[in-house]
């Protein structure tokens, strides 16, 4: 049988937790194990209930949602966070993705794209809304030395793995980058874990970030 996704909701609306259950709880392999009012219940509520995903609002009272995703991300076995906010500045996205989250969705986002994004950061393949993603793409990477930055940090790369960061910042998932670079899926899933550990990341999504900084993508 196909694992069921465990999901934890984390917003200070119990209204917008309570149309989030419903619709998580109806979807096929997805299930809803509990609820957080903020950023410390998460943390408690992850301890409590092992979810694989969090879906976490950005700003609550107490512990904010940035604040309790770098918290959970720190942990041995860190779930999956996706952050689902109201707001998209550019500063609260990059904070959200530099403290690990895999996802950043606008709470407009429609119910099944909902439903497909749990299930694709789940399966380790980060997911950003579209507006968010052209607002990434639109940024100017120059400012306080992002750019150089970014362009060191890969310069650890072989060629081939820089290809691959390239391809996860232009969100390809694994089976477009296998037939983009002619290779089997396997060894991409290798140089993505290659990746992550030369540059010390946590996820995709901070790979994807840094492609964009450096102008690549």
């Amino acid at each position: 049988m196909a694992r069921v996704i465990r999901v934890l909701l984390v917003d200070d609306d119990p209204l917008v937790r309570a149309g989030l259950s419903m619709m998580l709880d109806g979807a096929s392999g997805i299930t809803v194990v509990g609820e957080a009012s903020d950023g410390g219940e998460a943390v408690a509520g992850t301890d409590a209930h092992a979810p694989d995903v969090v879906l976490m609002d950005l700003r609550m009272p107490g512990v904010d949602g940035i604040t309790a995703t770098r918290r959970l991300r720190a942990r041995p076995v860190p779930p999956e966070v996706i952050v689902l906010t109201t707001f998209d500045a550019d500063e609260d996205i990059l904070r959200a993705l530099r403290a690990g989250a895999s996802g950043f969705l606008l709470k407009d986002t429609p119910p099944p794209q909902l439903v497909e994004a749990v299930a694709r950061v789940a399966a380790g393949e980060p997911i950003l809304s579209p507006r968010v993603t052209r607002r990434l793409m639109e940024r100017t990477v120059t400012q306080t030395g992002a750019y150089e930055r970014a362009r060191g940090t890969l310069a650890a790369l072989t060629p081939r793995e820089s290809e691959v960061a390239v391809a996860i910042g232009r969100g390809r998932t694994n089976a477009d980058i296998a037939a983009e670079l002619a290779m089997s899926v396997t060894t991409v899933k290798a140089h993505v874990s290659s990746i992550l550990t030369k540059l010390d990341l946590d996820n995709r999504t901070q790979i994807a970030l840094l492609a964009h900084d450096a102008g690549l993508t």
